[in-house]
């Protein structure tokens, strides 16, 4: 390596270096003043030259500046080293692969599931297979201790109203909220459990009790003990992540700390290992952290550096590719994955994210990360083009690396012609002195594209199904790009494109013309931006508090006090790392929220003051909407961001936008600069001449006309055609022609198309999902997730929908159906229509469905249909409630609508609205809803992502034509067709004749009866006939929920990645007769055939497949009513609030897994209320939510255990429950046992305090008294196969045991539940 000549006397306290470690390589980059920066990359792992990168790194920075050898084995001088500015992925990889510490986690008492249960959410919704994360720690202890918030937010006057009828001490919380401490902390059981642990060889605890981000005593108590008995690490949810409220997030956050922080102190006390010393003393070291800001290496977090590398990278392009006016969007592009990125000149910063399956709260700068990379594998499966997620990593890499991989992302740009092997270094072979293989990438892709051939019929090149894989992953990278700028109310087309990242530079003009940006800016370090980010990045220290006031010019002193507090903590915490007082400012937050909403807004200080006015700016902003103006806002959380201003600089930023617009650019002399011209494969125009030029040999100045490639050490810049690149001192910015596609009259399916097509349908409908989760008021929708959102062809046919609830995806189109018999040509451009009633296409009522129909631009034909649907807690209804347990009659279940025009001309209709939501309260015994406020709110947010669908759909249409568009909605549905009839010709084979049977039972004996014949053009008939007629109750289930649970059933047991679509249903006749309790008549009760009698469809339909066995074929619906308002006659009016769940129970297990524990299966896939939340907004305690271990049916693959919730009430409520096997346990398959059924008990308190146990039933209604209890206990899931053929003890296996027959095996579940 050639040394500048240097003395060491001239750097001393002179050199600063970047350091970068990623999973791959590790980037660095240093530099000396008045000298040139010295940039390279390392191998990360190469245990044959080095012991550790980063060590290594800095050894050859010092050797270069200093002019001299230094040995590997002698300590590295820290005199000449001014500062090292590390990010390090070794948090990420303990993560990722499951290798952290072990540790003890710290509860409180009934809660220690609460991880292992989580959000109850399964990954993926069509895996039978369900795979949860795995929980970091080893062991769980529950400690003796609860406490509770005093007031609730759903009492009207906080204050001065009712209070919870408790015991205990009332003191108060860290933002003045008043905690009724039930049960002081138990220091001797405390110390008796600590001790055990110690007995066993812990070290590290975390510790997460119940409030502690408002009452965090008991927690810095437990640290106290545990320090005092020896313990190294103690990570309290109080301490180590934001501090907010949710008890899930929270623990996580606790647990991840304990798991990496001491493996990350390990890592740093091994490089410290390698300087004079044997220590960093006296050496300035920062580490980069996941909110974009440095902190030094003795206050370094691992749970706070998992993002560190993409942290480096925002930083980077911030500092360096931002004109001050045009926002930016990052492109990093490396071997696994590609993240996303936002700057329009500030941070973005989220507070909970999931990394791995672990829930982190902790701040976070907004990085959105996709699976795809240049090692994505690439899959020809269904006719559809398929990129990742599963990569072929280091080992064995992609094709080309000679190690036997398959074919990447990497060897389709080899084989494109856009990486040239000559100026990749030769590092593959058996002797690592090979270049790259063209041959045997090319020998891949020839035989891809005959099987291509062999499926379609079509003739396809190799350079064709290459650059079609390119498209296809560059729409997947699309994606989340969208959802960053679109789904938050910013146009993507009036943003640049910053690309960086090893595999960026080859899709940059690609990526920028499918988002319509016109301007890629290319930084001159943009493959190893993330690490010179890092060196210009601050040291910031976060402080951030609880906060419980109204927002008002009364409380604004004491915010403006609490403030000044934070901002002292944050000045002296930066002052004991360094950093000058001068150079510290403050960036001063509020975290705001309308009473009543659940979506807070952390709004940075306005300069005027105005912190109101800016929120409601914000929040029209980002969810284009705002509430009355006498609706309150509320502080949840009050912080200060104290930062360390740089003293490292660029003017780059400044050089960028003065070079832009005074620089003149000529173009250049290709024939005289091009090293060479090579043969470059294009979408547009096939094989072009492209140039081939060396960065070092342009000038700033020069213009590259595409198409051409630009090379230099670390990079590979591809210019595609018509395409210009204009050379600058720093930077390369490329301007991007849009290339409209052909919008052929005549049209072929394009195998490409169509996967690309799929990608942009479903793009559209998840954008509408979250379009209606942020601008919806109501709790089931923003946090629960109860709601889906999808595309609809014009005579109704489902196209696409997102990954939302299952029960939803295949019943809506039957509401758009029945809007379109109904309607007819009556419907106009700009109408929205609002349906619930299960003859026009409902499922029950709760769950009202918004229809807005799609024409052309002459208003003339409509072309598609938007629908949203989702659950509504109060619409009116019998005893209060819109899910009456004992509800006869529809009627007694609130709001009925066929079909009402609630948007005609651009104007809602609030009176026709308010009538018909008025009219149940005309019925005897029922009450209209109290909630008509949020339940228009709600309706007009259902609009609202209607109508955003319907801009992109349009988009889309101005982009590729009309024709094209409405061409490949109906090839997606083709495509469905072709996997489903090919998965039922190969069930069809396992049975003699295609003939399948199942009974199913409900818990009154109702019987659901399915005979399915299958026939040899892989069609079938799925016939009813038998099932038991229509219930005197409200477990009737509407027809539309039948083929709902058919089509979710075929997508499940396929095991593919298929569309879910209406062309899943093509080949399936569906024979329900009119009059059964899955075919009631008009009139039939219903509302928990949606939630009940689906699961039980599921089951009866996975039986007779043999598929898994039961899962625990319930929702258990839970509600609870305050706040009573009675009649002159002392009948129930309504409530003031109300509140209702669904809890998870135990997964079937299948041929070759078993069943999940605690998750939601099926046709549901909600949230449950995180008990904190629930605490906080009503009279309730949340004693246990906990798993009721060992309760699956067992066999040779046992079946998921069920759960335990109990709520404790604390003021009079009206508690509902709707349930199901509760008589009939969940049935095994083939030897496997049946799982446990479930149960719902009151515990009425007595005077003495004892409890009188009562069963409630399957369904009831009770009126409980503080103190009283409900206990639900879930059912599990059934086992599969005999015990006696146990496989591995527990251990589940992927096959071997000749059980499997037709169901497919999700095989891209992200988490295996014993983990890796």
């Amino acid at each position: 390596m050639p040394h500048a000549s240097t003395s060491t006397e001239s750097v001393e306290d002179s050199i600063l270096v970047a350091i970068d470690r990623g999973g791959t390589f590790t980037d660095v980059w240093a530099s000396v003043e008045g000298k040139p920066d010295f940039v390279f990359k390392l191998l990360s792992v190469d245990p044959d030259h080095y012991k550790d990168a980063p060590t290594e790194g800095v050894r050859r920075v010092l050797c270069h500046y200093l002019g001299r050898d230094i040995p590997k084995s002698e300590p590295l001088p820290k005199k000449p080293i001014r500062a090292i500015r590390m990010g390090t992925t070794v948090a990420t990889n303990a993560l990722l692969e499951r290798k952290g510490s072990r540790h003890a986690f710290l509860v409180t008492k009934g809660h220690r599931d609460v991880l292992e249960i989580g959000s109850q959410q399964r990954p993926n919704i069509f895996a039978l297979d369900i795979r949860k994360a795995a929980v970091l720690y080893d062991t769980v202890v529950e400690i003796d201790e609860r406490v509770t918030l005093e007031h609730y937010d759903e009492e009207a006057d906080r204050v001065n109203g009712v209070r919870k009828v408790i015991q205990g001490e009332v003191v108060e919380g860290v933002g003045g909220e008043l905690i009724r401490v039930l049960e002081s902390l138990n220091e001797d059981t405390t110390r008796a459990s600590l001790q055990k642990l110690r007995d066993q060889g812990y070290t590290t605890v975390a510790v997460c009790l119940a409030h502690s981000f408002l009452f965090p005593d008991h927690e810095r108590r437990i640290e106290s003990l545990a320090k005092e008995m020896g313990f190294e690490h103690v990570s309290l949810s109080s301490a180590v992540g934001a501090n907010m409220v949710k008890m899930v997030s929270r623990a996580g956050t606790a647990s991840a700390d304990a798991y990496l922080t001491p493996e990350t102190n390990k890592y740093i006390a091994g490089f410290a290992a390698g300087f004079e010393d044997g220590n960093l003393e006296g050496l300035r070291c920062e580490f980069m952290q996941s909110d974009g800001g440095l902190v030094n290496y003795k206050s370094f977090s691992g749970m706070k550096g998992i993002l560190s590398g993409p942290a480096g990278g925002l930083v980077g392009f911030a500092r360096t590719s931002y004109d001050g006016e045009t926002p930016v969007v990052g492109f990093d592009m490396g071997g696994t994955s590609t993240d996303v990125s936002r700057f329009g000149g500030t941070f973005d910063h989220v507070f909970e994210t999931t990394t791995a399956g672990v829930t982190i709260q902790s701040p976070q700068l907004d990085i959105n990360t996709v699976a795809a990379g240049g090692g994505s594998i690439l899959f020809w499966e269904n006719g559809l083009f398929r990129v990742g997620p599963e990569s072929a990593g280091a080992h064995p890499g992609p094709a080309a690396y000679r190690k036997g991989g398959p074919l990447t992302i990497t060897d389709a740009n080899l084989l494109l012609g856009r990486l040239l092997p000559e100026y990749f270094p030769k590092i593959f072979g058996p002797n690592e002195d090979q270049g790259l293989d063209v041959d045997i990438v090319r020998q891949k892709f020839e035989q891809l594209a005959k099987d291509i051939q062999k499926d379609t019929g079509r003739d396809v090149t190799p350079e064709e199904v290459a650059v079609g894989f390119i498209e296809v992953a560059n729409e997947t990278m699309c994606r989340p790009i969208r959802s960053l700028t679109e789904a938050r109310g910013f146009e993507i087309d009036s943003h640049n494109l910053a690309v960086f990242g090893g595999a960026g530079g080859q899709h940059a003009c690609e990526i920028a013309e499918n988002l319509g940006i016109s301007k890629v800016v290319m930084h001159k370090y943009s493959s190893l931006l993330s690490a010179y980010g890092m060196a210009l990045a601050e040291v910031v220290q976060e402080a951030q508090e609880p906060c419980n006031e109204v927002l008002t010019p009364e409380t604004l002193p004491k915010i403006k006090a609490r403030h000044e507090h934070l901002r002292k903590f944050g000045t002296d915490a930066l002052i004991q790392q360094g950093v000058d007082h001068a150079a510290i400012r403050h960036d001063v937050y509020l975290n705001l929220r309308y009473r009543g909403s659940d979506t807070t807004l952390m709004i940075l200080e306005p300069a005027d003051g105005d912190w109101k006015r800016e929120f409601i700016a914000e929040h029209l902003r980002e969810f284009s909407f705002v509430l009355p103006a006498d609706r309150e806002v509320l502080v949840d959380d009050i912080r200060v961001r104290a930062i360390g201003v740089s003293t490292e600089s660029t003017k780059d930023n400044e050089a960028l936008e003065q070079e832009l617009k005074g620089e003149s650019f000529a173009p250049i002399n290709a024939d005289k600069l091009a090293a060479e011209t090579r043969p470059m494969y294009f979408k547009h125009g096939g094989f072009h001449q492209a140039s081939v030029l060396l960065l070092k040999d342009l000038s700033p100045g020069n213009l590259v006309s595409g198409p051409a490639v630009i090379i230099d050490d670390t990079a590979t810049v591809v210019v595609a055609p018509k395409c210009k690149a204009r050379v600058l001192s720093s930077h390369i910015i490329i301007d991007v022609e849009a290339q409209n596609p052909s919008k052929a009259d005549a049209l072929t399916v394009d195998p490409v198309q169509l996967s690309v097509f799929g990608h942009r349908f479903m793009s559209i409908a998840e954008q509408m999902g979250r379009s209606l989760q942020k601008t919806s008021v109501s709790l089931n929708i923003k946090e629960r997730l109860d709601f889906a959102c999808a595309i609809f062809g014009p005579t109704g046919d489902l196209v696409a929908n997102a990954p939302h609830v299952p029960v939803f995806l295949g019943s809506m189109s039957y509401a758009v159906k029945g809007q379109i018999e109904l309607v007819g040509d009556k419907m106009q451009p700009g109408d929205v229509f609002v349906t619930n009633h299960p003859v026009s296409g409902g499922t029950h009522l709760p769950d009202l469905t918004v229809v807005t129909p799609v024409f052309d631009q002459a208003g003339k034909e409509i072309l598609f249909f938007l629908a949203s649907r989702g659950h509504h807690t109060d619409i009116g209804g019998s005893e209060g409630t819109s899910m009456p347990p004992n509800s006869t009659e529809l009627w007694q279940e609130g709001v009925a609508i066929h079909t009402f025009t609630m948007i005609r001309g651009g104007q809602f209709d609030h009176e026709g609205i308010a009538k018909i939501f008025a009219e149940p309260g005309t019925r005897p015994g029922c009450n209209s809803t109290q909630r008509l406020s949020d339940n228009i709110t709600d309706l007009q947010s259902f609009a609202a992502a209607n109508n955003k669908g319907a801009k992109l759909l349009n988009r889309l249409m101005d982009q590729y034509g009309q024709k094209t568009v409405q061409f490949y909605m109906d090839a997606i549905q083709s495509n469905a067709e072709i996997a489903i009839r090919g998965f039922l010709k190969k069930v069809r084979t396992q049975y003699p004749g295609g003939k399948l049977s199942a009974v199913g039972y409900m818990d009154n004996s109702s019987r659901i009866n399915l005979q399915v014949q299958i026939r040899e053009d892989g069609s079938a008939t799925f016939d009813f006939t038998g099932t038991t007629p229509e219930l005197h109750g409200n477990m009737n289930a509407p027809r539309a929920l039948t083929y709902s649970g058919v089509i979710f059933c075929l997508r499940t047991m396929i095991g593919a990645d298929i569309p879910l679509n209406q062309g899943c249903l093509t080949p399936i006749d569906i024979i329900i007769p009119e009059g059964c309790f899955l075919n009631p008549s008009g009139a039939a009760a219903v509302c928990a055939g949606n939630t009940h009698t689906s699961q039980r469809i599921c089951d009866t339909i996975l039986h007779a497949f043999e598929a898994a066995a039961a899962s625990q074929g319930c929702m258990n619906c839970v509600g609870f009513f305050g706040g009573e308002s009675l009649d002159e006659a002392g009948r129930t009016k309504g409530f003031r609030y109300a509140f209702g769940e669904t809890i998870c129970g135990g997964a079937g297990a299948g041929p070759t897994w078993h069943g999940a524990s605690a998750v939601h299966t099926h046709m549901t896939n909600t949230r449950i209320t995180d008990a904190e939340l629930m605490e906080k907004r009503y009279p309730v305690l949340m004693r246990e939510f906990s798993i009721r271990k060992g309760s699956g049916g067992k066999g040779a693959f046992n079946g998921g255990d069920g759960t335990r919730r109990i709520y404790e009430a604390l003021a009079p409520l009206s508690f509902s429950v709707i349930t199901e096997r509760r008589t009939t346990r969940p049935y095994g398959l083939r030897g496997g046992e049946p799982g446990a059924f479930g149960s719902n008990i009151w515990n009425r308190k007595l005077e003495d305090g004892s409890f009188r146990a009562v069963n409630l039933g399957q369904r009831n209604m009770v009126r409980m008294k503080a103190g009283d209890q409900l206990v639900i206990e879930s059912p599990s899931g059934g086992g599969y196969g005999p015990v006696s053929d146990k496989v591995n003890g527990e251990k589940a296996s992927n096959g071997g045991n000749g059980y499997s027959k037709v169901v497919g095996v999700n095989e891209h579940a992200d988490w295996a539940a014993d983990g890796f």
